[in-house]
């Protein structure tokens, strides 16, 4: 049994809408082994992971994979519920998962989902190398794997109050999208969206969290206004320090000068020795320390969002409570096997940790770990109360006195924050501490917003959702129209007609095609650009109106999509091609794959369908949102259909094409007036524009300017590079195209059918991924169409040999009753070319089905060159003639 591959799909899939993991596993002579003939193995699997028996399964009810186990069922099959168990045990609760045969009677491939990607992904080693220990009589450590997927799972996770603001965003239906690895991550697409890391958003002064960072230019800022704030000074060595000290008077504070979450800090210090040990602390986090003024009183954070107080608690410092048995440090085990406590900002409650800074707290009150507390005496182990040292918090919301709600609001104001955290302390919070000898310790820039979700006591305050309605006020815009165009041919061509439509509205396009992304008409990244990584580079500038995004197989089946929700999704065709490639091995397959796309509409969004198309009506029962259909045929039998029940629809009627609104015609443009028709010859550039038609309306665009945008658009190297670029060279023409299958070769070779040519020259090739039957059949469709033919091959082979696809073509060209001397092959493209020009007569026509565009096109510029070079020399010169 070999482990081939693990994928992930963070977004929406052909599997599921939410994130999977994909597994692909050889079962190699295990294929028809059940698991209830393999010796021992169910009874050492469920004793490594009993919570197995506990799986429904297909069965529906607890046990129902157990009585499969027991019964027998497959290992991929077994694998698929590991990988699932494993990150139950993990604290993820997980249950989808399916497992399905993919290819070569032996690899099958399962599907799962996870919360957490690298949890997920290490779920799928990990339940490989259990099958694999229980075959091979391996062992392993499983506690030990548990440990190190959790530790990786904790550094990749984001953290409390970054997963609040999500979660929230998610509730108002707001897009998040993580920007790298760390916790940037954006809420909302184009130029509505924001970015938060934590509770810093991207409306945050950069100044202003460098103020709040400076702990003492912080405390200058808000003495000089007026504020309540202890004395205090930034010293570098231990004797400054001291010095420091005595002047301000004992206790003091030791804490670094731009420390957070209560790292190095140090409290209530009365003596030399004290500040000498604290000192030394703080210097672990900083070469400039900060020495303050102790002020009694208990700890409080004010949440601020916005002009407003959200949230207020008291913060209580790590302790335990004795009770005359234990000893400080078994308290401490004990009260860190308290399911809310978690590492770092796992859960609620953080773990407390043994280190200097409590040890030296226990020092003071004459204890240590060893100590045994009395019953019911409180040990505090820290005099910060950060939550992230150990420490828990207390909603007083409803507490605070309103002059210290003003003084919060203040504090943040003058420092510049939308969010912070005001950290104050004072006896009694219900007073004003103008009155009650209470101070601002801190002003937060990125403040922690677990306390307030998850107090130990008292209301849980949301301080993500005030965060998110900051962001979006109610009513605010969030999002640019998405529109997603897939199919197998036309998707390019279609993308690039609704770009310019809407660039005729005035809106700033952001588009992802076979040609590379472009902001309008400026190209940013070249390429082939119709995967999901492309699209979130798309919906992450803030520049754009409108998102156009060709989406590939390739990146549906491969990677899923790059965006949540479209508010357009077309399909414009189902054809043979990728038939055999990727498990898709049927036109159905296909149709279902693609499908997606319309799956992921909004519900008030429009599933844009080809009803010419025999899967047309597959693909509507899997829509979502508003189904527009469009035809070329008035009479389509969906179109009558859809028009009787007052939905929308586009179609061709004599030549014009119409929008029917839910009830009556709306004239947009004559065919004739679409360059890229031709005059109406090229049919499958009327069914492209209708799919512009379609989806420009659908979001809402004025007729007159859908028709401006089509009646400007042009098969040309500035509107539709490589879709039937036309050049006239000398006598003849040369056209380009990216027809690499048989449904493109066959659309443009029907359009040249009706325009007039002397001898139709084609120079052909098909990517080497193409099955057999396909390569042939475009040979066969080449030679009963051209009249002469240069057979050419992709640099890129994909796995064929040299000269294959060649051979495969001339067959192919041959059974269309072309012979070999109408035959040339001369596998470099552009060579094929330049013989095609070499050997033209005055009206012939060559088309060139391209891989790689420019080569092509220098190839015709320097032959062009040539021509007029050789004319020039061949003018006799007159000299000295009147």
């Amino acid at each position: 049994m070999k482990l081939l591959s693990i994928r992930v799909y963070s977004g929406r899939n052909i599997y599921s809408h939410w994130p999977v993991v994909r597994a692909d596993v050889d079962l190699g002579k295990y294929v028809d082994i059940p698991t209830c003939d393999i010796e021992n193995f169910n009874e050492r699997l469920l004793s490594m992971l009993p919570g197995l028996k506990k799986h429904k399964c297909s069965k529906g009810y607890i046990n129902g994979f157990y009585e499969r186990l027991e019964r027998g069922t497959y290992l991929a099959h077994v694998m698929e519920h590991m990988a699932l168990e494993i990150q139950n045990i993990l604290g993820y609760d997980l249950k989808f998962g399916k497992t399905r045969y993919l290819r070569d009677d032996t690899v099958y491939f399962m599907v799962f989902s996870y919360i957490n990607e690298i949890v997920g992904l290490e779920s799928a080693k990990l339940a490989f190398d259990i099958i694999d220990s229980l075959l091979n009589n391996k062992e392993i450590d499983i506690n030990e794997r548990l440990f190190y997927i959790q530790t990786k799972a904790n550094e990749n996770e984001l953290g409390p109050s970054t997963s609040a603001i999500v979660e929230e965003a998610q509730k108002r239906k707001i897009p998040t999208m993580r920007i790298g690895e760390n916790s940037i991550v954006q809420l909302g697409y184009g130029k509505y969206h924001k970015k938060i890391q934590a509770t810093m958003t991207d409306q945050t002064s950069c100044m202003s969290v460098d103020i709040a960072c400076d702990k003492e230019l912080t405390n200058y800022i808000l003495r000089a206004h007026g504020l309540p704030a202890p004395e205090g000074k930034v010293v570098t060595t231990l004797d400054e320090a001291i010095v420091e000290a005595e002047k301000l008077g004992l206790p003091v504070v030791v804490k670094p000068y731009n420390g957070n979450q209560g790292k190095g800090v140090s409290l209530n210090l009365s003596s030399k020795l004290e500040i000498g040990r604290a000192f030394k602390i703080a210097k672990q986090y900083s070469d400039r320390i900060l020495i303050e003024k102790f002020v009694d009183g208990k700890h409080y954070r004010i949440a601020v969002v916005g002009n407003e107080v959200i949230a207020a608690s008291e913060r209580i410092a790590a302790h335990v409570i004795g009770n005359g048995i234990n000893t400080i440090k078994e308290l401490i085990d004990i009260e860190n096997r308290n399911p809310l406590r978690g590492e770092g900002h796992q859960k609620p409650l953080t773990k407390i940790k043994i280190d200097d800074v409590m040890l030296l707290i226990l020092d003071k009150v004459k204890m240590n770990l060893t100590s045994i507390p009395k019953d019911g005496e409180i040990v505090y182990l820290r005099e910060n109360d950060n939550l992230s040292t150990g420490g828990i918090a207390i909603d007083v919301t409803d507490d605070v006195h309103p002059n210290n709600i003003k003084l919060a609001l203040r504090a943040a104001q003058i420092i510049g924050l939308d969010v912070a955290g005001i950290d104050i302390t004072t006896k009694d919070i219900s007073k004003s501490i103008v009155e009650n000898d209470g101070v601002i310790i801190e002003v937060n820039a990125c403040p922690g917003i677990r306390m307030h979700h998850y107090p130990s006591k008292g209301q849980p305050r949301n301080v993500a959702k005030a965060i998110v309605d900051l962001l979006f006020p109610p009513g605010a815009k969030h999002s640019i129209p998405v529109i997603s165009v897939t199919g197998t041919n036309g998707k390019t061509t279609t993308t690039r007609m609704i770009a310019k439509i809407l660039r005729s509205n005035n809106m700033t396009v952001g588009m992802t095609s076979t040609g590379g992304i472009y902001i309008n008409d400026d190209l940013m990244v070249q390429g082939d650009t119709t995967g999901p990584r492309s699209a979130e580079v798309v919906l992450m500038d803030k520049n754009i109106d409108v998102a156009i995004l060709e989406t590939a197989r390739g990146g549906i089946v491969n990677k899923g999509l790059g965006y949540d929700l479209a508010d357009v999704g077309v399909i414009t065709n189902i054809g043979d091609d990728h038939i055999g490639i990727d498990g898709i091995n049927t036109l159905e397959d296909m149709a279902d794959v693609k499908s997606l796309i319309v799956e992921s509409v909004k519900p008030d969004g429009y599933s844009v369908i080809n009803g010419d198309d025999i899967y047309a009506e597959r693909i509507a029962k899997r829509a979502r949102g508003n189904i527009i259909y469009f035809s070329q045929n008035p009479d389509n039998k969906l179109i009558t259909q859809h028009k009787y029940n007052g939905k929308k629809a586009v179609y061709l009627k004599e030549n014009i094409i119409y929008i029917f609104n839910g009830e009556k015609e709306l004239p947009v443009i004559n065919i004739e007036n679409i360059p890229a028709t031709f005059g109406g010859a090229l049919e499958h550039n009327i069914e492209n524009s209708l799919a512009a038609v379609a989806v420009s309306y659908g979001i809402g665009i004025d007729t007159t300017i859908i028709s401006k945008g089509l009646s400007e658009f042009h098969t040309d190297a500035t509107n539709n590079l490589g879709r039937f670029n036309v050049f006239e060279v000398a006598d003849f023409k040369v056209i380009i195209d990216y027809g690499h299958n048989i449904g493109g070769y066959s659309r443009v070779l029907s359009g040249l059918k009706k325009m007039k040519i002397n001898k139709l020259i084609g120079v052909i090739g098909v990517p080497g991924d193409r099955t057999d039957i396909s390569i042939l059949k475009v040979g066969e469709l080449s030679g009963k169409s051209f009249d002469q033919v240069y057979i050419k091959e992709d640099k890129d082979l994909r796995d064929r040999k040299p000269g294959e696809v060649a051979e495969l073509l001339r067959k192919g060209c041959m059974l269309g009753k072309l012979t070999d001397q109408q035959i040339t092959i001369e596998l470099d493209e552009k060579e094929a070319l330049i013989k095609a020009m070499e050997n033209a007569e005055a009206g012939d026509t060559i088309i060139v089905f391209y891989e790689d565009y420019q080569p092509l096109y220098d190839a015709i510029k320097d032959f062009k060159a040539k021509l007029t070079s050789d004319i020039i020399n061949e003018i006799p010169a007159v000299v000295g003639k009147v």
